[in-house]
Protein backbone atom coordinates (compact mmCIF):
# COMPACT_ATOMS: atom_id res chain seq x y z
CA UNK A 1 0.00 0.00 0.00
CA UNK A 2 1.40 2.92 -0.80
CA UNK A 3 0.78 7.01 0.20
CA UNK A 4 -0.28 9.46 -2.21
CA UNK A 5 2.18 10.76 -4.24
CA UNK A 6 0.94 14.52 -3.90
CA UNK A 7 0.50 14.60 0.08
CA UNK A 8 2.60 16.96 1.71
CA UNK A 9 4.23 17.06 4.86
CA UNK A 10 4.47 19.66 7.43
CA UNK A 11 7.67 20.32 9.15
CA UNK A 12 7.05 21.10 13.04
CA UNK A 13 8.39 23.69 14.69
CA UNK A 14 11.02 26.35 13.52
CA UNK A 15 13.97 25.57 15.47
CA UNK A 16 16.33 22.93 15.38
CA UNK A 17 17.93 21.39 12.03
CA UNK A 18 16.66 20.23 8.87
CA UNK A 19 16.73 16.79 9.19
CA UNK A 20 14.82 16.85 13.16
CA UNK A 21 11.82 18.87 11.61
CA UNK A 22 11.45 16.81 8.91
CA UNK A 23 11.19 13.43 10.73
CA UNK A 24 9.59 15.44 13.58
CA UNK A 25 6.82 16.47 10.40
CA UNK A 26 6.63 13.06 9.24
CA UNK A 27 6.45 11.25 12.61
CA UNK A 28 3.31 13.54 13.56
CA UNK A 29 1.91 12.40 9.53
CA UNK A 30 2.01 8.82 10.99
CA UNK A 31 0.64 9.41 14.02
CA UNK A 32 -2.25 11.29 12.64
CA UNK A 33 -2.53 8.02 10.82
CA UNK A 34 -2.00 9.92 7.35
CA UNK A 35 0.79 7.01 6.89
CA UNK A 36 -0.80 3.76 8.27
CA UNK A 37 1.35 0.26 8.36
CA UNK A 38 2.78 -1.09 5.43
CA UNK A 39 2.72 2.58 3.34
CA UNK A 40 5.48 3.77 1.20
CA UNK A 41 6.69 7.51 2.67
CA UNK A 42 7.87 9.84 -0.28
CA UNK A 43 11.21 9.51 -1.44
CA UNK A 44 13.97 11.27 -0.35
CA UNK A 45 14.47 13.59 -3.47
CA UNK A 46 10.75 14.36 -3.24
CA UNK A 47 10.91 15.25 0.15
CA UNK A 48 14.32 17.05 -0.79
CA UNK A 49 12.86 19.35 -3.23
CA UNK A 50 9.88 20.07 -1.23
CA UNK A 51 11.89 21.02 1.41
CA UNK A 52 14.67 22.83 -0.38
CA UNK A 53 17.14 20.51 1.10
CA UNK A 54 19.64 17.66 -0.19
CA UNK A 55 18.12 14.21 0.14
CA UNK A 56 20.83 13.08 2.33
CA UNK A 57 18.82 15.31 5.08
CA UNK A 58 15.67 13.42 4.00
CA UNK A 59 18.15 10.70 4.81
CA UNK A 60 18.84 11.35 7.87
CA UNK A 61 15.71 12.25 9.12
CA UNK A 62 14.44 8.68 7.45
CA UNK A 63 17.40 7.21 9.81
CA UNK A 64 16.13 8.96 12.80
CA UNK A 65 12.32 7.53 12.16
CA UNK A 66 14.24 3.94 11.83
CA UNK A 67 15.98 4.17 14.99
CA UNK A 68 12.21 5.13 16.70
CA UNK A 69 10.97 1.76 15.15
CA UNK A 70 9.10 3.93 13.22
CA UNK A 71 9.82 2.97 10.00
CA UNK A 72 11.32 0.68 7.92
CA UNK A 73 13.98 1.50 5.10
CA UNK A 74 15.08 -0.55 2.54
CA UNK A 75 17.19 -0.33 -0.22
CA UNK A 76 15.32 -0.12 -3.61
CA UNK A 77 12.36 -0.75 -1.97
CA UNK A 78 12.09 2.55 -0.10
CA UNK A 79 10.90 3.21 3.21
CA UNK A 80 7.40 2.08 4.70
CA UNK A 81 5.83 2.47 8.26
CA UNK A 82 6.20 0.02 10.85
CA UNK A 83 3.68 -1.99 12.24
CA UNK A 84 3.70 -0.97 16.60
CA UNK A 85 5.93 -3.62 17.79
CA UNK A 86 4.42 -6.55 20.13
CA UNK A 87 6.36 -6.88 23.61
CA UNK A 88 7.56 -9.96 24.48
CA UNK A 89 8.48 -10.33 28.14
CA UNK A 90 11.35 -12.91 28.86
CA UNK A 91 11.20 -13.87 32.98
CA UNK A 92 10.76 -16.75 35.14
CA UNK A 93 7.60 -17.82 33.28
CA UNK A 94 7.55 -16.75 29.82
CA UNK A 95 4.06 -17.91 27.46
CA UNK A 96 3.38 -16.42 24.23
CA UNK A 97 -0.54 -16.62 24.93
CA UNK A 98 0.22 -14.77 28.16
CA UNK A 99 2.71 -12.42 26.84
CA UNK A 100 0.03 -11.28 24.10
CA UNK A 101 -3.09 -12.03 25.74
CA UNK A 102 -2.21 -9.58 28.05
CA UNK A 103 -2.38 -7.14 25.49
CA UNK A 104 -5.87 -8.24 24.30
CA UNK A 105 -4.10 -10.26 21.25
CA UNK A 106 -5.13 -13.60 19.94
CA UNK A 107 -2.66 -15.89 19.43
CA UNK A 108 -2.88 -19.15 17.18
CA UNK A 109 0.13 -21.28 15.80
CA UNK A 110 0.22 -23.99 13.46
CA UNK A 111 2.54 -27.72 13.07
CA UNK A 112 4.65 -27.39 10.21
CA UNK A 113 6.74 -30.73 10.84
CA UNK A 114 6.99 -32.97 13.38
CA UNK A 115 9.57 -36.10 13.82
CA UNK A 116 11.00 -38.26 16.57
CA UNK A 117 14.62 -38.46 15.78
CA UNK A 118 18.25 -39.04 17.34
CA UNK A 119 19.12 -35.70 19.42
CA UNK A 120 21.57 -33.51 18.03
CA UNK A 121 24.49 -33.04 20.26
CA UNK A 122 23.44 -29.56 21.42
CA UNK A 123 20.01 -30.06 21.84
CA UNK A 124 21.00 -33.70 24.16
CA UNK A 125 23.31 -31.60 26.40
CA UNK A 126 20.68 -28.62 26.77
CA UNK A 127 18.10 -31.40 27.73
CA UNK A 128 21.16 -33.09 29.74
CA UNK A 129 20.11 -36.41 27.73
CA UNK A 130 22.43 -38.88 26.00
CA UNK A 131 23.88 -37.87 22.50
CA UNK A 132 21.71 -39.48 20.21
CA UNK A 133 18.70 -39.77 22.95
CA UNK A 134 15.07 -39.89 20.91
CA UNK A 135 13.96 -36.38 20.69
CA UNK A 136 10.89 -34.40 19.51
CA UNK A 137 11.87 -32.45 16.68
CA UNK A 138 8.72 -30.04 16.58
CA UNK A 139 8.50 -27.51 14.31
CA UNK A 140 5.54 -24.42 14.84
CA UNK A 141 4.84 -20.97 13.65
CA UNK A 142 3.25 -18.62 15.74
CA UNK A 143 0.58 -15.26 15.02
CA UNK A 144 -0.22 -12.78 16.80
CA UNK A 145 -3.57 -11.22 15.82
CA UNK A 146 -3.24 -12.85 12.46
CA UNK A 147 0.05 -11.71 11.67
CA UNK A 148 3.20 -14.25 11.62
CA UNK A 149 5.49 -13.16 14.67
CA UNK A 150 7.91 -16.20 14.84
CA UNK A 151 8.58 -20.04 13.97
CA UNK A 152 10.43 -22.42 16.49
CA UNK A 153 11.89 -25.84 16.59
CA UNK A 154 11.00 -27.69 20.20
CA UNK A 155 13.05 -30.67 21.06
CA UNK A 156 11.50 -32.73 24.20
CA UNK A 157 12.51 -36.58 25.16
CA UNK A 158 10.28 -38.93 23.02
CA UNK A 159 10.06 -41.18 26.19
CA UNK A 160 8.57 -38.73 28.47
CA UNK A 161 6.28 -37.45 26.07
CA UNK A 162 4.66 -39.74 24.15
CA UNK A 163 2.55 -38.72 21.40
CA UNK A 164 3.62 -35.31 22.16
CA UNK A 165 2.78 -33.66 18.35
CA UNK A 166 -0.51 -35.09 18.80
CA UNK A 167 -1.10 -33.66 22.06
CA UNK A 168 0.16 -30.35 20.89
CA UNK A 169 -2.06 -30.34 18.26
CA UNK A 170 -4.89 -30.66 20.61
CA UNK A 171 -3.61 -27.68 22.88
CA UNK A 172 -3.86 -25.30 19.84
CA UNK A 173 -0.09 -25.70 19.52
CA UNK A 174 0.49 -23.98 23.15
CA UNK A 175 3.32 -25.67 24.73
CA UNK A 176 1.56 -24.88 28.25
CA UNK A 177 -1.59 -26.23 27.73
CA UNK A 178 0.06 -29.32 26.12
CA UNK A 179 2.11 -29.45 29.02
CA UNK A 180 -0.75 -29.66 31.18
CA UNK A 181 -2.27 -32.38 29.35
CA UNK A 182 0.90 -34.23 30.08
CA UNK A 183 0.62 -33.61 33.62
CA UNK A 184 3.06 -30.80 34.04
CA UNK A 185 0.91 -28.11 35.69
CA UNK A 186 3.90 -25.69 36.49
CA UNK A 187 7.14 -25.15 34.34
CA UNK A 188 9.56 -22.44 34.34
CA UNK A 189 12.46 -20.74 32.19
CA UNK A 190 15.63 -22.14 33.08
CA UNK A 191 17.53 -20.02 30.36
CA UNK A 192 17.25 -17.93 27.40
CA UNK A 193 19.90 -16.70 24.98
CA UNK A 194 19.19 -14.32 22.49
CA UNK A 195 21.15 -13.24 19.18
CA UNK A 196 20.27 -11.90 15.80
CA UNK A 197 21.10 -11.97 12.01
CA UNK A 198 19.57 -11.26 8.71
CA UNK A 199 16.44 -13.91 7.82
CA UNK A 200 17.12 -16.79 5.45
CA UNK A 201 14.61 -17.30 2.49
CA UNK A 202 12.46 -19.67 3.85
CA UNK A 203 12.34 -17.50 7.20
CA UNK A 204 11.03 -14.38 5.36
CA UNK A 205 7.84 -16.52 3.53
CA UNK A 206 7.03 -17.88 6.45
CA UNK A 207 7.18 -14.50 8.83
CA UNK A 208 6.31 -12.23 5.89
CA UNK A 209 9.19 -9.86 5.77
CA UNK A 210 11.65 -8.86 3.33
CA UNK A 211 14.30 -11.41 2.65
CA UNK A 212 17.26 -10.37 4.34
CA UNK A 213 15.16 -8.41 7.27
CA UNK A 214 16.24 -8.61 10.47
CA UNK A 215 15.63 -11.24 13.23
CA UNK A 216 15.87 -11.96 16.90
CA UNK A 217 16.79 -15.53 17.73
CA UNK A 218 15.87 -17.21 21.06
CA UNK A 219 17.34 -20.12 22.33
CA UNK A 220 15.39 -20.92 25.47
CA UNK A 221 15.32 -23.92 27.70
CA UNK A 222 12.52 -24.71 30.29
CA UNK A 223 12.37 -26.55 33.09
CA UNK A 224 10.44 -28.57 36.15
CA UNK A 225 10.26 -26.36 39.42
CA UNK A 226 13.42 -28.45 40.46
CA UNK A 227 15.35 -27.12 37.06
CA UNK A 228 15.26 -30.37 35.36
CA UNK A 229 15.42 -28.87 31.61
CA UNK A 230 12.30 -30.57 29.83
CA UNK A 231 12.13 -28.53 26.61
CA UNK A 232 14.32 -26.89 23.90
CA UNK A 233 13.27 -24.03 21.37
CA UNK A 234 15.31 -22.37 18.96
CA UNK A 235 13.09 -19.53 17.84
CA UNK A 236 13.33 -16.70 15.07
CA UNK A 237 11.19 -13.80 15.49
CA UNK A 238 10.32 -10.88 13.50
CA UNK A 239 12.34 -7.84 14.42
CA UNK A 240 10.08 -5.42 13.31
CA UNK A 241 7.40 -6.35 14.77
CA UNK A 242 8.66 -7.95 18.32
CA UNK A 243 10.69 -6.15 21.15
CA UNK A 244 12.03 -8.61 24.05
CA UNK A 245 11.53 -6.91 27.50
CA UNK A 246 13.84 -9.27 29.68
CA UNK A 247 12.76 -8.97 33.30
CA UNK A 248 14.02 -9.57 36.49
CA UNK A 249 13.45 -13.33 37.73
CA UNK A 250 11.43 -13.99 40.93
CA UNK A 251 12.92 -16.25 43.70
Amino acid sequence: MTAPAEREIEPVGESGTAWRRIADGLAEAIARGDYRPGDTLPASVALAEQFGVHRHTVRQAFRHLAEQGLVTVARGRGTRVSAPRFPYRIGRRVSMRANFGAAGIAVSGAILAAEITAGEPAACAALALPDGAPLWRIETLSLAGGVPVGTGVHWLEASRFPGFDTVLAAAGVSITAAFKACGIGDYVRRSTRLSARLASEREAVLLKIEPGAAVMLSGAVDALPDMTPIHLVNSVFAGERMEMVVEPFEA
